[in-house]
């Protein structure tokens, strides 16, 4: 299905897509995804495991969306950090799991 409409046919229905966990946080103010996972309920599941992590680094606000969508093409997005080097916007890395 390489076409337009391939595409929109495969998007409409739900192929090759996997289920994923956006955490968002304030302090450092990132967006990290964790999957794919087979399922919502598995998201679900393993969520605690990845908050926790990020409290034990000190994150603040901590806020999480799960969501059937294509693999995210950053993992890891940074929006702002607190360095004496001064503040820049640049994912930690990207790539897949």
């Amino acid at each position: 299905m390489k076409t337009s409409f391939g595409r929109f046919l495969k998007d409409l229905f739900g192929f090759g897509k996997a289920w994923w966990l956006e955490i968002t946080t304030n302090q450092p103010t990132c967006t990290y995804y964790f999957g794919p996972f087979d399922s919502e309920e598995e998201a679900e599941a393993l969520k605690g495991g990845y908050i926790e992590d990020l409290e034990q680094e000190g994150a603040v606000n901590i806020r999480t969306s799960i969501q059937r969508c294509s693999d995210p093409v950053q993992l890891t997005i940074i929006e702002e950090w607190d360095s004496p080097f001064g503040g820049f916007t640049s994912p930690a890395f990207s790539g897949q799991p």
